[in-house]
């Protein structure tokens, strides 16, 4: 057998120090590009290779299906060339076909299939086929081996029923999308409908319980469990049923788990109950031939709207670890050497995040040569930002051949952002791709408003009729429908033809008439009005007729946020369509509208731009990266400047996206943006002032800018600010403080301008002056 010495030798000293680790708990504090894979996949086989643990008894967990599959074609190629160098004394590259077919089917039977390598939800879903049956609920409800999962579509037509027919109560008050999201919310923090009430004793609350209780009845009747269930299940299993406890955790003595500050605490609370076998007294844990084994690191932690609790990770050494000083643990491990960016790139990285408060402190090192100071460009706005960057991206691909548009990547902070960017690069013919979401025009709430606009301007398109009568929800069913549908092909004409007859209607639908009629009234108002108004103003209209924007407010979600923010952004898109080609109407525009969806039958697939939100680009890199929109209330994003701990997120979220970028990194904001029509005047972010300027480019007036404010401030550094004081900006004019952010060592202030709104203004850097009372 090859020794450890030989199969770590490519390691670097501390990736080799985690992976050596063999009983105990171990956190290891993986920096970005730092190798955290390799480490885990090493760590796998040295178990298996060196330590002779067997395979079975690993319990390995990823975030994504995407990476479990990465992690195990890893270790089937490490493992296949530590075979092949014992056994045919050759790489396993230089066997021959068959013998290389017949090393990984070995591999695959004695080690691969015998490992338990997936996601949270893949893992216990494995667990529950053994033992569900084993287990009842508080309510007696039981579930049998072959239970059903359920998806979201089925979860949420549900809870709409139970909500709106069985509770008979009213949407608007009562959201079936928002009681979902709370049921979703409950099941990660491991409540049952009996503990959700107890922490939610309101009259809202105590309904909100009732119909999750009913809902766990419905998904009991149907032998179904959704997804959150799948870890709550177990873990409620394991608390009551000591002996299916002691089995798993006999059978799991190597856990390892990944990115585990993205990690929830119904997630922790099962791998607690795996690791110490249920007991709470640390004296009684053994660790002989058994460890814990996470890694993961607190400054990438952006998923707190998914529940993600990165405190767990904060928390590890006090409750698994040794909870001594950085210097002298042994249950902690940094890896900081970077193998992705440039030095300059890290230098800023590091720097940025150096602000944050809840975090485990660690410095990027580089590995890679200095590389070129980042490019920070102003732009007057949105759509001069724009096209300083597909201007840029194609000057980059003409002076350098070697580079291809995969190569390149749009990061931002929202998905709205997107769509100056995609009108350029569809003019210019650039491939690109929407990563983790869809392109602008092919987002549903905009289907749903350019089947509204094309309704207006054709109402014969029966298409755009279907997809919106009854969008949002207003009472027209699929039986209506479907009989008025029927009625319109039996009688050889449109439907909007057999919708205009009153008659027709009240004689078809019944009840449903007056819903159907009143939708038709809207239409032939709008289309009325449509000859005499602005597009954009018939745009306003229909999202408020329709009850489409009153619809998304109403659910209070970040998903709802983003879908506005996207209406907001498809209305910006008609005005500058009306601006820049002085037409009114909307037919022009819609034309204009159709160029930018039809993308489906672009060339060469792989070989496009990237466009994405910075959540998405979590474990991605790129040798180029655009990070754009760089103002207060964008990044950050405006819901976090009154919270400190909303507002260290986005700092991660900012420093998630810096090092993704492996050689080269521009860095863009806007003076001002449009909002609904209106020009909002914009600062640049706290996050670019946080990066020292000697690392980037002067090819904006930033560094003077920052230089002339930071002089002519000085006075008030030594200032102490309180809520309430008053204060005089160069530019916004006069405000009120109404919070002060950080410590004495850096404080923001939260001001209300009286045109404005809130800004957060650092009062060392900006043009400010407190008015003495």
């Amino acid at each position: 057998m090859t020794t450890s010495a030989d199969f770590l030798s490519t390691l670097n000293h501390f990736q080799r120090r985690a992976v050596e680790h063999f009983c105990g708990p171990l956190l290891v504090i993986a920096g970005a590009g730092s190798g955290k894979t390799r480490a885990l996949t090493y760590r796998i086989a040295n178990l298996i290779i060196y330590n002779k643990v067997n395979p079975g008894s690993i319990l390995a967990v990823t975030f994504t299906n995407k990476a479990a599959k990465e992690m195990k074609d890893r270790l089937d190629n490490l493992l296949a060339q530590e075979i092949s160098l014992k056994n045919y004394r050759q790489s396993f590259d230089s066997l021959s076909e068959f013998n290389q077919k017949k090393l990984l089917s070995f591999i695959y039977k004695k080690t691969t299939k015998q490992l338990w390598i997936g996601t949270f939800h893949s893992l216990c879903a494995r667990i529950l086929r053994y033992d569900i049956n084993k287990y009842q609920d508080s309510k007696k409800r039981k579930w049998d081996r072959n239970f059903s999962i359920f998806d979201e579509s089925d979860v949420q037509n549900i809870v709409k029923n139970i909500t709106l027919k069985q509770f008979n109560l009213d949407e608007k008050t009562f959201n079936p999308r928002t009681i979902r999201y709370a049921i979703s919310s409950a099941k990660n923090l491991g409540l049952s409908p009996e503990e959700y009430l107890k922490e939610h004793s309101y009259s809202k609350g105590r309904i909100i319980a009732e119909i999750y209780d009913e809902y766990q009845t419905q998904l009991a009747e149907n032998n179904a469990l959704d997804f959150d269930d799948l870890i709550l299940i177990p873990v409620r299993l394991f608390e009551k049923n000591q002996s299916v406890l002691g089995y798993w955790h006999s059978q799991f003595k190597h856990i390892l788990v990944d990115e585990y500050q993205d990690t929830n605490r119904i997630q922790y609370t099962l791998i607690q109950l795996l690791t110490t076998n249920g007991k709470i007294d640390r004296n009684e844990w053994s660790w002989r031939n058994r460890s814990v084994f996470v890694v993961g690191d607190a400054d990438q932690s952006i998923y707190s709207f998914r529940m993600a609790d990165f405190t767990i990770l904060l928390n590890f050494q006090s409750e698994f670890g040794d909870g001594l000083s950085d210097e002298e643990t042994k249950t902690m491990i940094k890896l900081e050497n970077n193998y992705r960016s440039t030095e300059t790139i890290l230098s800023a990285a590091n720097h940025l995040i150096y602000n944050n408060s809840q975090r485990i402190d660690k410095t990027l090192k580089a590995t890679r040569g200095k590389g070129e100071k980042i490019y920070c460009y102003k732009a007057d706005n949105e759509h001069i930002e724009a096209e300083f960057v597909i201007n840029k991206i194609e000057e980059l691909i003409s002076l350098n051949p070697k580079l291809s548009w995969k190569d390149i990547a749009f990061l931002y902070r929202v998905n709205s952002q997107s769509r100056p960017f995609e009108d350029i690069l569809v003019r210019r013919n650039i491939p690109y791709t929407i990563v983790g979401g869809f392109k602008f025009y092919d987002r549903q709430e905009i289907k749903d408003s350019i089947a509204y606009l094309r309704l207006i301007v054709n109402p014969y398109d029966t298409v755009s009729l279907l997809r919106v009568i009854n969008s949002p929800r207003r009472g027209i069913g699929k039986t209506t429908v479907d009989l008025l549908l029927k009625a319109s092909q039996e009688l050889r004409t449109s439907l909007w033809e057999i919708l205009i007859d009153e008659t027709c209607v009240m004689t078809l639908t019944g009840k449903s008439s007056k819903a159907v009629l009143s939708f038709v009234h809207m239409i032939k108002e709008l289309q009325e009005q449509s000859t005499k108004s602005l597009s954009t103003d018939i745009f306003n209209q229909i999202m408020q007729k329709s009850g489409y924007i009153n619809d998304l407010k109403q659910k209070e979600t970040e998903e709802a946020d983003n879908r506005l923010e996207n209406l907001q952004e498809l209305y910006n898109a008609i005005n500058q369509y009306r601006e820049e080609n002085n037409d009114p109407s909307l037919q022009g525009y819609l034309t204009n509208a159709s160029l930018s969806s039809d993308l489906d039958n672009l060339e060469n697939e792989n070989n496009k731009v990237s466009l994405m939100t910075l959540h998405s680009a979590k474990g991605l890199e790129f040798p180029i990266v655009f990070l754009v929109g760089l103002e207060q209330g964008t990044l950050p994003h405006i819901r976090s400047l009154s919270d400190p701990l909303s507002l260290e997120e986005e700092r991660r979220l900012c420093y998630v996206g810096i090092t993704r970028a492996q050689e080269k990194l521009f860095i863009t904001y806007a003076q001002e943006r449009f909002v609904w029509g209106s020009k909002e005047i914009k600062i640049v972010s706290q996050f670019l002032e946080e990066i020292p300027q000697d690392l980037v480019s002067d090819h904006t007036n930033i560094i003077i800018e920052k230089t002339s404010q930071k002089r002519n401030n000085s006075k008030n550094n030594n200032i102490q600010w309180s809520v309430g004081d008053h204060i005089i900006h160069y530019s916004f004019g006069e405000g009120e403080v109404t919070h002060v952010l950080g410590s004495e060592k850096k404080v923001n202030l939260a001001i209300k301008f009286k045109s404005l709104g809130r800004k957060i203004i650092d009062p060392g850097t900006n043009s400010i002056t407190k008015i003495l009372k």
